[in-house]
């Protein structure tokens, strides 16, 4: 902690060395990324946020500066395996990697570079500093979730994925909320150290929420019993289908029905007599069902009597239909190739299925074709023979807090279809599955993931794996489903109302604070 402490260098010293402010400042955002997924290496947001708090008392002039670069470092190190998806097509697209992971770092690092600038505004150094940090770190997620269509990814919250009973607060608080709280511990010794003795005990005070956290979801475990013994849906045994087939290979039209019969292989593999119900990934057709009735009739095969096959799908407009329109899909086959259930994907994927302002932005897609997809009507609950009511989503739809169930009328559990192949073997399709995970604990209800490459598995209600197939792998996995909690969780009745509640309540604590004692915070102006 000496380390950290000497951050805080004297106002005048840390103006002449903005230089070396900002590249603390990248590696301090850079270190906090190794919390999440899949590292989660959590002490470091220890470093990170009270480095960052003690950058921040080296004086208001460039706040938002210190919290961009901040920022950059953060999602630089966090998401730098969007890269990957640019190799698939290497002679079209590579030229993009700079361009690209620099602007979406740099883009996202405004909300912290807010954050910061908003923190400096209201506090002084010292425990109000902190307080304010949780509440305008907390706001600049929820309007990174929200704005430009939204990109809630790599919440802090998720560095608790690794510690089940710290992601039960989650029932309560939500995502947000649980980051909220991590942020308050995790800088919570800029507050302590170099203190006044008398001074030090509102800072110690925040890492009672440690203990406190850990001890209330272990009782929530208690409660629940082992992953072995939760409820399951009776009469139910899905069998989810992962063909594992590189991102690179699998638009090339002479495999797509190579592909395709993969699939149908894989379906009726020993065990088949026991499964009620069939799932493949997302786009796991490239024959759009809708019109194609072999294909259909294939499909059907795979189907248990009295089930279905659920796939993700092309769906297209009728042949000759002009113009031509492309959904992705998610659509239900029954044992008699009738189509009994589809869903349209609602969120697009910005730039890989459609290009924003494409009239003043003449940059390719990066996905498959030069026409963008269209969404569909928005979240919708999802009736399939033989299964309770469901929650459909694909892809990133599952990474939005608040924002993965139509509420009027509960669904029973969600499932969440995915291409991951994109990004390879990288820690992004961890740090998706681990954003999944989180859904089923908010909302309380079971979710099935199928992934082409993985990760697939099942989450019970409190975000435990009851099984998985790992990345990489090519495999089944015939699961039971879980059964959702009777009772919804607080998060699944209020949503993100408590984050917001209490982001803005850290926010006019740190003012008052700030109004009522303006340099009674241990640090004071004097001392930098």
């Amino acid at each position: 902690m000496a380390f950290l402490k000497s951050l805080s260098l004297e106002r005048g010293g840390m103006r002449r060395v903005g230089g070396r402010r900002h590249a603390l400042a990248v590696v301090l955002g850079g270190l906090a990324a190794a919390a999440l997924p899949p590292v989660e290496a959590v002490p470091v947001l220890v470093v990170a946020f009270s480095g960052l708090v003690w950058l921040l008392d080296g004086g208001k002039p460039g706040a938002f500066a210190v919290g961009w670069w901040f920022g950059v470092g953060f999602f630089g190190a966090g998401l730098y395996w969007v890269a990957h998806a640019l190799l698939i097509e290497p002679r079209q697209f590579a030229w993009m990697i700079p361009l690209a992971v620099s602007a979406l770092a740099g883009g996202l690092a405004v909300f912290t570079g807010l954050a910061t600038w908003l923190t400096v505004k209201v506090s002084r150094p010292g425990v109000g500093r902190v307080v304010a940090l949780a509440g305008a770190w907390t706001v600049s997620e929820m309007a990174r979730g929200t704005l430009f269509s939204g990109f809630p990814w790599n919440l802090v919250a998720y560095a608790w994925t690794g510690t089940e009973a710290m992601m039960q607060t989650g029932a309560v608080v939500g995502a947000y909320g649980v980051s909220l709280l991590t942020v308050l511990m995790a800088a919570a010794p800029a507050a302590v150290i170099g203190a006044p003795r008398g001074k030090r005990w509102p800072g110690a005070a925040l890492l009672v929420l440690v203990p406190f956290m850990w001890g209330a979801g272990t009782v929530r475990l208690n409660e629940a019993g082992p992953v072995a013994t939760v409820p399951r849906v009776e009469g139910v045994m899905l069998r989810l289908v992962q063909p594992n087939t590189p991102q690179s290979l699998r638009w090339v039209p002479e495999r797509r029905a190579q592909h395709f019969r993969q699939h149908l292989a894989m379906s009726v593999m020993p065990g088949f007599e026991q499964v009620t119900h069939v799932i493949w990934p997302e786009t796991a057709s490239a024959f759009s069902l809708d019109w194609h009735e072999e294909a259909r009739r294939l499909v059907a095969k795979a189907a248990p009597p009295g089930g279905a096959v659920l796939t993700g799908v092309l769906r297209t407009t009728p042949p000759g239909y002009t113009p031509a329109r492309f959904w992705n899909s998610l659509m239900a086959i029954d044992h008699e190739g009738s189509v009994v259930a589809t869903y349209d994907k609602a969120h697009l994927v910005p730039f890989g299925e459609y290009v924003p302002l494409r009239n003043m932005l003449p940059l390719p897609r990066i996905i498959i074709g030069s026409t963008d997809f269209s969404p569909g009507p928005g979240l919708q609950k999802m009736s399939v023979p033989g299964l309770p009511v469901l929650s459909p989503l694909i892809c990133y739809e599952v990474v939005f807090p608040g924002s993965v169930v139509e509420y009027s009328g509960r669904p029973q559990w969600m499932l969440n279809i995915t291409n991951d192949a994109w990004f390879g073997l990288s820690a992004g399709p961890y740090q998706h599955f681990a954003s999944a995970r989180w859904r089923a604990v908010e909302e309380g209800v079971p979710l099935v993931r199928v992934a082409v490459t993985g990760i697939s598995g099942v989450v019970d209600p409190y975000g435990r794996v009851v099984k998985s197939l790992g990345l990489g792998v090519m495999g089944i996995e015939d699961t039971f489903l879980p059964a959702a909690l009777s009772k919804a969780p607080p998060f699944a009745r209020w949503g993100n109302a408590l984050a917001g509640i209490l982001a803005i309540g850290c926010l006019g604590t740190a003012l008052m604070s700030w109004r009522r004692k303006p340099f009674d915070q241990g640090v004071t102006p004097s001392s930098l």
